[in-house]
């Protein structure tokens, strides 16, 4: 299962946690992401989306974010 969101293509940051004593061991940010479900074009989708997607979202309307996912050359 990909952690990446599909408005806008965020995915893990890499790097390492620094412990006291100064050594180094890798880490990984996941970024937040939601499974949500929205009516386009008289169907259900489930998008993978991170918080601030769903945010974006709420204000740009699904039309024209499903218009995004599509000029980025994903399918919906």
């Amino acid at each position: 299962m990909s952690r990446r969101c599909r408005l806008t293509g965020r995915e893990p940051g890499f790097g390492n946690s620094v412990s006291h004593s100064h050594r180094r061991t890798s880490r990984r940010w996941d970024p937040n992401i939601q499974v949500k479900r929205y009516r386009v074009e008289g169907r259900t989708v489930r998008l993978r989306l991170t918080a601030d997607a769903i945010r974006t979202i709420d204000r740009i309307g699904i039309d024209a974010a499903v218009a995004r996912i599509r000029a980025r050359g994903g399918k919906v």
